[in-house]
């Protein structure tokens, strides 16, 4: 359910979900991640919402998991156990959402902010806004989603690159590569999104519901297959000399120094 750090508004049959947390570029610490767990699983069952608009407070759009939470799993790991669960979640219940998601990418949308970016069904962005997986920089794997979702949106030849060195794309080279549908001046970005809340609020609902649940299936297809793994891997990753590094190194405002352990 909605809480500080993640705000929810329906007006018209439209819902309105605002990640909160704009003095941290809207990471993602336990809370948050919690909130966003359930969210569109408390909305998916409601009949009188047409369409979801997703956004962040502030400059950005998500920067990712938030270090602080990361140490506190180094820490302790076994709340880490609760954190996937909770990934899974957020990525099977997005694309199980039968509403369509309209993206408002007003800002960077970086690790778990970027797949929730490719996860929506519709995405605008700002054209001075980057978007990318840099989990093996912080040295994680890339298991909340982004290891599978970036090679069916831009295919399989940059995916590798992207998720392999955590390089972040420029709104123009997402959308390019097929990862952006629209790009747009910060000045325009609420009448684009404002024009296709229009078009799916108005237009006919059960259509429109199970179209995406039709086109979802491969994808979820690939959540259910490709998760678990993934967050084993990202589990053992957690306990890394390499993962602990770079949560030290950010902490200290130093380059991480990786030794493959």
């Amino acid at each position: 359910m909605p809480n500080s750090a993640l705000k929810l508004d329906i007006v018209d049959r439209v819902a309105r979900i605002t990640i909160n947390r704009p003095d941290a570029m809207n990471a993602v610490n336990g809370e948050l991640h919690t909130a966003l767990s359930r969210i569109f699983i408390d909305l998916g069952a409601r009949r009188d919402i047409n369409v979801i608009v997703l956004t962040g407070e502030g400059r950005a759009f998500c920067a990712g998991g938030d270090i602080e939470w990361m140490r506190e799993a180094v820490v302790e790991p076994e709340k880490f156990e609760i954190v996937t669960w909770e990934a899974k979640r957020i990525v099977y219940s997005m694309l199980d959402c039968e509403i369509p998601i309209i993206g408002r990418i007003n800002g960077d949308a970086v690790g778990l902010g970027a797949t929730l970016a490719l996860l929506c069904d519709i995405t605008v962005m700002d054209e001075n806004a980057r978007i990318g997986d840099p989990h093996v920089r912080v040295g994680l794997n890339a298991a909340d989603g982004g290891g599978f979702l970036w090679p069916q949106v831009i295919g399989y030849g940059k995916a590798r690159e992207l998720l392999l060195t955590g390089d972040l794309l420029s709104a123009n080279e997402a959308k390019q590569l097929g990862a952006i549908g629209n790009v747009v001046p910060a000045s325009e970005l609420d009448a684009k999104v404002e024009a296709l809340v229009g078009k799916l609020r108005n237009g006919a609902t059960k259509a429109i519901r199970w179209t995406k649940a039709g086109y979802t299936i491969p994808l979820r297809q690939l959540a259910h297959g490709h998760m678990d793994a993934g967050i084993a891997y990202e589990c053992l990753t957690n306990l890394s000399k390499d993962h602990h590094e770079a949560i030290d190194a950010f902490a200290n405002k130093r380059k991480p120094v990786f030794t493959g352990q």
